[in-house]
């Protein structure tokens, strides 16, 4: 497999858990930072660091809306239990 095809995978896989993540709204963040070691908001931070290795500046919020589907604060509001 080439490296393009292999970047490409791994950004379908990406937005294919966020829209799983998204999909599956009544799972707190505790409940999968428990079980799995990592959130939601761990996405949001990972997505940051990444941009910065790049030279791209991205804000938290803006990762965060990237990785929640709408503004972080809509979602806490609406689903954060």
């Amino acid at each position: 497999m080439n490296e393009n095809t292999k970047k490409e995978l791994q950004s379908a896989t990406f937005e294919r858990l966020l829209k799983h993540l998204d999909e599956r709204k009544d799972v707190q963040n505790i409940d999968i930072m428990n079980l799995a070691g990592f959130c939601r908001n761990c996405l949001s931070k990972w997505y940051c660091e990444e941009a910065d290795k790049k030279g791209i500046e991205i804000s938290d919020l803006d990762a965060r809306e990237h990785v929640y589907g709408m503004p972080y604060p809509e979602w806490k509001e609406k689903y954060q239990k």
